[in-house]
């Protein structure tokens, strides 16, 4: 479901209430809040506003070597995960390789998947369980129900992960003009050689 139709479409309520993550009282939930506003997930929320996510999220736990989202997958793309303990390895298949390439290695305070929940697009890494982990998990529809609910703080997490998703496209783009002006060097020197 592309996001303009999530917001102008239909939307069924689930109250934030009916998830299993309670803000009031639970050192667990405001944990989780702190570490949704560290500069590795979405630092432009604050308090009040990572709270309010937080009761839309619901808490997940997967043991070492489980695989939680999968590279090309794109039937169970409609969720983001942060990571609240543990750490997850972040792969991605390149075609001239026969293993995977690991991308990344991320612990408490990451997120993943939120390109795939804004887009609903194919997923980009396969994300695997190094360790236990213990994690948040705002889904599509608590996404939805944010945002018919809470308007103004689903609009500042939204642009809060546009801003992330921005951030990664420039330092992409940044290390494709490294790779670029390498290549150019190697073909200099591979041209001086073959005169």
């Amino acid at each position: 479901m592309a996001f303009l139709d999530m917001l102008f479409g239909s939307r069924r309520s689930v109250r934030a209430t009916e998830n299993a993550l309670q803000v009031e009282g639970s050192a667990s939930a405001h944990e989780a809040a702190f570490l949704l506003r560290a500069p590795t997930a979405l630092m432009q929320l604050d308090e009040v506003e990572a709270l309010t996510v937080v009761r839309f999220m619901r808490p997940c736990r997967h043991s070492t070597g489980t695989i939680i989202i999968r590279q090309g997958e794109t039937v169970d793309t409609g969720f983001m995960v942060l990571v609240l303990e543990g750490e997850i390895t972040v792969e991605s298949l390149m075609p001239s390789r026969a293993e995977p390439v690991t991308v990344n290695v991320v612990g408490p305070g990451s997120l993943i998947g939120e390109m795939s929940l804004v887009d609903g697009a194919a997923r980009s890494a396969t994300c695997t369980a190094s360790t236990d982990v213990h994690c948040a998990v705002l889904d599509r529809q608590a996404l939805e129900s944010l945002i018919a609910e809470q308007p103004t703080t689903a609009a500042k997490l939204m642009t809060a992960v546009a801003q992330r998703l921005a951030e990664r496209l420039r330092d992409n783009r940044h290390k494709l003009q490294v790779y670029s002006q390498l290549v150019q060097t190697m073909q200099d020197e591979i041209d001086k050689l073959m005169e």
